[in-house]
């Protein structure tokens, strides 16, 4: 008779991780997101800063972006290590950085192909976190540069602030859960798929474009918020009357925005990582 010591039923089970080129596979998390940040960091660095400099009426929004533009086009060795461009790129480098590599650790401890992406509560948080707290520290540093002219840069205020992470939440929902969710209710043809682009791929085109519709009100009222603090005589009517002028170019603007970061960005990421960690599996 067998002892309950050999017994199959008994035995502990031990469990199987993924760790074939585990080292490589990092880093190619890192390059991945780091071509996907240098890539949009141009344009984002450009809209951003003339958001900001329509809303506290420093320029507007054309003037601002033709400056901008032009100071990329004949000064670019300065303009990619200015501090503002440099904000950006860390900015998506350490959004997409996280969302790679909480792929790579559930790939790695859920033993599946190193290509594996993940979708859910786990992607919404870690990047929710990653990109609120840089993008946190991007916009304090953004509005301090290019918010009002004062004699002395003031902080910014914890309105301010909760008014920007509610807009990222949103961004980041549409930006890492939304697309997968969509991209099979989306009505195209299988020809189409084949000449032009997948579901996934728009699906990660138009989910965070569309929701800056929803999210640019918070930004705008951040600003201004900042701008014309709380401490001076600013009506709620008067505050709501200079979001609803800005909104229409501002909403613009930020979709140009969105587009390339959480769209062209996550496209290149993506693309980037599942190609290479194919070649690793």
């Amino acid at each position: 008779m067998s002892s309950a010591k050999d017994s199959p039923a008994l035995s502990p089970v031990k469990r199987q991780w993924n760790t074939k080129n585990l080292p490589r596979r990092l880093g190619t998390d890192f390059i991945a997101a780091g071509a996907a940040g240098a890539t949009v960091a141009p344009i984002i660095t450009i809209i951003d800063k003339a958001i900001i400099e329509n809303a506290s009426n420093r320029a507007t929004l054309t003037t601002s972006m033709r400056r901008s533009l032009l100071f990329l086009c004949f000064q670019p060795h300065r303009f990619v290590i200015s501090r503002p461009f440099a904000l950006i790129f860390l900015l998506y480098t350490g959004t997409y950085s996280s969302a790679n590599l909480l792929d790579t650790l559930t790939s790695t401890t859920a033993a599946t192909p190193a290509s594996s992406v993940t979708h859910g509560t786990a992607k919404f948080a870690t990047t929710s976190v990653a990109n609120l707290s840089l993008c946190l520290y991007k916009d304090s540093q953004f509005t301090k540069l290019f918010g009002a002219a004062t004699s002395t840069t003031r902080p910014v205020g914890l309105a301010t602030y909760a008014l920007f992470a509610a807009r990222d939440c949103l961004t980041i929902f549409a930006s890492f859960n939304l697309p997968p969710r969509i991209a099979p209710l989306l009505p195209l043809s299988k020809r189409f798929e084949e000449k032009a682009m997948s579901r996934a791929s728009v699906a990660q085109f138009l989910a965070p474009a569309a929701l800056q519709v929803f999210s640019t009100p918070l930004h705008l009222l951040g600003l201004d918020l900042y701008n014309r603090p709380m401490g001076e005589v600013v009506s709620l009517r008067n505050r709501a009357a200079k979001v609803w002028h800005d909104w229409g170019k501002s909403a613009v603007a930020r979709v140009c925005r969105i587009v390339p970061a959480f769209g062209l960005g996550g496209v290149i990421n993506f693309k980037i990582r599942k190609s290479v960690m194919r070649k690793l599996e």
